[in-house]
């Protein structure tokens, strides 16, 4: 009974929230700017080349720097 009483409580005050008038929008005045960009763009004649290294083996250093274990994560004999 409390569930059903607390359903049309809802109802009601749902029903009431919706049918209030809504208040007139107010009309916003726009107004239009002019922007002036002045950027100058600096380019360099000789072209930047930057090595990216592939390590293709298991015992690279970096593959066995971020394989890293401790003790903790080893497994326990009984």
């Amino acid at each position: 009974m409390k569930a059903v009483l607390t359903f049309v409580f809802f109802i009601f005050i749902a029903t009431t929230a919706m049918a209030q008038a809504p208040k007139k929008e107010v009309k916003v005045k726009t107004m239009t700017m002019e922007v002036e960009l002045n950027i100058t763009i600096a380019q360099d004649d000789a072209p930047q080349t930057e090595v990216a290294r592939l390590y293709k083996f298991k015992n690279s250093r970096v593959k066995k720097a971020l394989k890293f274990s401790t003790k903790n994560n080893r497994s326990k004999i009984a």
